[in-house]
C-alpha cells in the first residue's frame, strides 16, 4: 500500500463553485481554501458575477478551473482561450465536438498568450460527452455511436489536436487510459461520495474512490459537499476516499 500525502489527495479535488452571486461564492472559497485543490467556476456563477470571482479566488492564492466549455468557430474560441489565460486560470475547457481545428487554434492561442505573459500554461481540456447524457440521449440528438464510442472518438480527436486532456465521465476512464495512455489528463465531473444516496441529473458517474483508483487525475465534486449538513466534514471524507483510491492503484 502506497503512502499518500494529504496534500496529494487534496490537489486532486476540484470543488464546483455553483453559486449564483459573489457573496455566496466567496463564502465557499473562504470555507474550503486549503481543503480542496481547485475551485471550478461555471456558467451560472461566471454569468452572474463575471471575471471578478476568478480574480478574487486568485488573490487568495487558490487555483481556478474556468468551466465555460467554449464551443464556437475556431477564431472566436481562440480569442476566448487568450482571455482565459489573461485571467490567469489554471485550467479551462472547450467542447471537443467543436472539431479538431477549433481545439488546435485554442491550444495555439492559449500557449502563445501564456508564453508572452511569462505564465505557466494552463491545462486545456476538451469535453467529450456530458455526464448527464447516456446512449438514449445521444440517439435522440442524432448520433449513431453509443457513449463509449463517442467519448473515445472525441478524446482521440482532442489528443491529436494538442489538448492537455479531457473532461469525461468516470465510467469512461478505463477505456480512455487503455487507448490514450497514462499522461493524458482526465478530469471526472459529477463525482459522488461512496456513501452518497443523491439522485440527480448525473447518469454516468462513480464514487471518488473508484474514479481515482481507475485513473482520474482530478475529480469534480459539488453537491455532495455543498448540500451536506457539515460541508467541511464531507470534504474531508472525500479527500480520504481519494487517498484510499491513490493508495490502492
Amino acid at each position: 500500500m502506497k503512502n499518500i500525502s494529504n496534500k496529494a489527495a487534496i490537489d486532486k479535488l476540484i470543488f464546483a463553485l455553483d453559486a449564483d452571486n459573489y457573496k455566496d461564492a466567496l463564502s465557499w472559497v473562504e470555507l474550503l481554501s486549503g481543503h480542496v485543490g481547485m475551485f471550478k467556476v461555471g456558467k451560472e456563477l461566471f454569468t452572474a458575477v463575471g471575471p471578478k470571482i476568478v480574480e478574487s479566488i486568485k488573490e487568495r492564492d487558490q487555483r481556478v478551473f474556468l468551466d465555460l466549455k467554449f464551443h464556437d468557430i475556431p477564431n472566436t474560441v481562440a480569442r476566448a482561450a487568450e482571455s482565459a489565460v489573461r485571467l490567469n486560470v489554471d485550467m479551462f475547457n472547450v467542447h471537443a465536438s467543436g472539431g479538431g481545428q477549433m481545439i488546435k487554434e485554442a491550444v495555439s492561442a492559449a500557449w502563445a498568450c501564456a508564453d508572452k505573459l511569462d505564465r505557466t500554461r494552463p491545462i486545456l481540456l476538451a469535453v467529450t460527452v456530458l455526464t448527464s447524457l447516456n446512449n438514449t440521449d445521444l440517439a435522440e440528438i442524432g448520433f449513431s455511436k453509443n457513449t463509449d464510442e463517442m467519448v473515445l472518438r472525441l478524446a482521440k480527436l482532442a489528443q491529436t489536436a494538442g489538448a492537455s486532456g479531457v473532461v469525461a465521465s468516470a465510467r469512461d476512464i478505463v477505456l480512455l487510459r487503455e487507448n490514450l495512455g497514462g499522461k493524458f489528463i482526465i478530469v471526472a465531473p459529477g463525482i459522488r461520495s461512496a456513501n452518497a444516496t443523491i439522485k440527480d441529473d448525473q447518469k454516468r458517474t462513480l464514487s471518488a474512490y473508484d474514479a481515482i483508483n481507475t485513473g482520474a487525475d482530478y475529480i469534480v465534486v459539488g453537491r455532495p459537499i455543498r448540500t451536506a449538513k457539515d460541508p467541511l466534514k464531507a470534504c474531508h471524507e472525500i479527500v480520504q476516499e481519494i487517498s484510499a483510491g491513490l493508495a490502492g492503484k
